[in-house]
């Protein structure tokens, strides 16, 4: 993912906060866009959107908290980073377990926040780039007939190739016909290399 399509999405009510965060990092060659409230953000959220989230704590209307729910629910992956001038204990627990990459209080450390947003940048382009694997691992299953898949996942799941033949009722050597397909269809030289491809992509690597 190329830096140029990540953006941060600047959420607060205040307009001098947002104004201020979108001059600071348009200086350091970051693209802002900014919102004044969360309901705005939700009305113009595009599920391509790419970056990070400046989300505001407390807001008239939906809150930060409500709206890192919100986007929970509807699968929005841009992660947040919560800045507030009230924050606690309890508002940082409930951040973090919907995912938050930090939680920073006002007035902000500007090299704490730029560290957070590079961190979520990078945790932005890894879950694309997982996503994109996924992608290529299911149109390369797809060419898969029933019976590789099959063999596939007994492979994958340790047993030996007599023991898989047992359980199908085919012999060994078609069951190595099999497996020579699968590794090919998928691109992979080796066992090994084929219980790794699945586990990355599963995300258990």
């Amino acid at each position: 993912m190329k830096r140029s399509e990540l953006t941060v999405y600047i959420v607060d009510d205040d307009p001098s906060v947002r104004n201020a965060l979108a001059l600071m990092l348009s200086v350091r060659s970051y693209r802002t866009a900014l919102f004044a409230d969360a309901a705005s953000f939700l009305d113009a959220y595009k599920p391509d959107w790419r970056g990070c989230l400046l989300l505001d704590l407390r807001m008239p209307g939906m809150d930060g908290l409500t709206l890192q729910v919100k986007l929970n629910e509807i699968g929005c992956d841009i992660p947040v980073v919560v800045i507030t001038g009230h924050g606690d204990v309890e508002s940082a627990r409930s951040a973090f377990r919907s995912r938050a990459v930090d939680f920073l209080e006002k007035p902000l450390d500007h090299k704490r926040l730029i560290a957070s947003i590079e961190e979520a940048f990078a945790q932005q382009a890894a879950d694309s780039s997982q996503r994109a694997a996924g992608d290529e691992l299911d149109r390369r299953l797809a060419v898969l007939t029933a019976r590789e898949r099959e063999v596939m996942d007994y492979v994958i799941g340790g047993w030996h190739n007599r023991d898989i033949a047992q359980r199908l009722a085919i012999s060994p050597r078609t069951v190595e016909v099999h497996k020579a397909r699968v590794m090919q269809k998928l691109g992979v030289a080796s066992i090994p290399d084929l219980v790794r491809l699945t586990l990355r992509v599963s995300g258990n690597e």
